[in-house]
């Protein structure tokens, strides 16, 4: 599974662990990715996504199907 949200395309970030004696080593920012199963009604059926916690927010605030809308739109330009 790729780590990669399927609605806004988050992906992990590398920076560094720093010390208490400020030495540095890389590491990496995964993002908080979720598996959920989404009811779509216009298509009335489950659609099962990797989310991004960001993506579940959006979702509950503006509801999948302006989501799917605006994903769908931002793929077409």
């Amino acid at each position: 599974m790729a780590r990669v949200c399927e609605v806004i395309g988050t992906r992990p970030m590398a920076g560094h662990n720093v010390s208490h004696a400020h030495n540095k080593t890389k590491r990496q920012f995964n993002p908080n990715l979720q598996s959920k199963r989404v009811w779509v009604p216009s298509r009335k059926c489950y659609l099962r996504l990797t989310l991004s916690t960001k993506a579940i927010r959006l979702i509950d605030k503006y509801g999948i199907e302006k989501v799917l809308d605006d994903l769908n739109g931002k793929s077409k330009r």
